[in-house]
């Protein structure tokens, strides 16, 4: 009789096993069809392709603040990628102590959004590129102001006679953006846990961070982030059941301000969710600053839930497993000014 009870407790022990076992295949079955792991190489840009000329000069854009008007603030500046390619503030400080509208999304993988900037107004980096250079708020500068510097420098000439050979006038403003466009399409966080969960590492994931896969797509936040960025796919509105705390919301329309059309109001592009443990504060206006206090207002506001501790905890252990690989990145020497180049102007 006591042999017998082991078999049957062995054939429990086994069934069970197997049972865990494709309840875990089934998972990470359901995680491919909605997730895709971070290449360890960038995408090919349309109509902008890659050559190490280029990525040397977007490299050395990318850190040089002569860019602003005030010579202080370079794409760097709100884009740091020390610090997960954002700035750590609510909202990034430009031009003469003056502060942004919104928080300063990641440059981490950005190549993969649909669009750029939380309303989408910039079809890809290159575009984005020229903005921030432009608005009064940030850098203050204007097309011709970049080019006078840039043209002021002969190692920067040369720079851009390398990255685009051939060309009468490479010394550009759109080429300026093209090239930084290729440096950022390099800023990839590659080999988190969850991308290894993704490619077949079944122990890639803690058990937590498993369970809270498994609520990030049954409570349904992968409507809204899903892909190879976990988000960055589309525009959603923000406060599907429940209207976001006003603080959070900051009085800003989202999309409406780019299309003026009144569907679009509170609609914005949904934000990358890699490496968020270290891409704080949140929302577009910045003003959470605690991971578990984010989700549990997404709770609230998209899916009409009040969620706990013991539902949080679990999706933020996942969140953080979506942490790659932070690109190692060596600041470049920048041109050396002369006489010509256009001085500092902090007004």
């Amino acid at each position: 009789m006591k042999k017998k009870t082991v078999v049957v407790a062995a054939i429990m022990l086994f069934l069970c096993a197997g049972t865990a076992s494709q309840a875990a295949a089934d998972l990470r079955e359901q995680a491919v069809a909605n997730f895709k792991p971070i290449p360890t190489s960038p995408p090919e840009l349309k109509g902008n392709p890659a050559t190490p000329d280029k990525l040397e000069l977007g490299k050395v854009l990318y850190f040089d603040p002569r860019l602003s008007k005030s010579a202080l603030i370079s794409c760097h500046t709100c884009h740091n990628v020390g610090l997960g390619g954002g700035d750590f503030q609510e909202t990034s400080t430009g031009h003469n102590w003056q502060k942004g509208p919104r928080n300063a999304p990641t440059v981490l993988n950005s190549v993969f959004n649909i669009a750029q900037f939380w309303d989408g107004r910039a079809k890809d980096l290159a575009e984005q590129a020229k903005g921030p250079i432009q608005a009064g708020v940030e850098m203050a500068n204007t097309p011709d102001g970049v080019l006078k510097t840039l043209n002021s420098m002969p190692e920067y000439i040369t720079l851009f006679q390398k990255a685009f050979p051939g060309e009468k006038n490479p010394v550009s403003f759109d080429n300026m953006a093209k090239a930084i466009e290729v440096f950022e399409a390099t800023l990839l966080t590659p080999n988190s846990p969850f991308d290894r969960f993704l490619r077949g590492d079944k122990d890639a994931l803690s058990p937590e961070a498993t369970l809270g896969l498994q609520a990030f797509m049954e409570k349904g936040c992968v409507d809204c982030h899903s892909g190879v960025n976990i988000g960055g796919t589309d525009y959603f509105n923000f406060g599907v059941q429940a209207v976001p705390p006003a603080a959070v919301m900051a009085g800003d329309k989202g999309r409406f301000a780019v299309t003026k059309t009144k569907s679009d109001e509170y609609v914005f592009k949904s934000p990358s969710l890699r490496n968020i443990e270290i891409t704080g504060p949140y929302f577009h206006s910045g003003k959470i600053w605690g991971l578990k206090e984010a989700v549990a207002i997404m709770g609230s506001s998209q899916l009409g839930v009040t969620l706990t501790d013991k539902d949080i905890d679990p999706i933020v252990a996942f969140l953080k497993a979506t942490t790659g690989e932070q690109p190692k990145i060596v600041h470049p020497t920048l041109p050396k000014p002369t006489d010509s180049t256009p001085r500092p102007a902090l007004n």
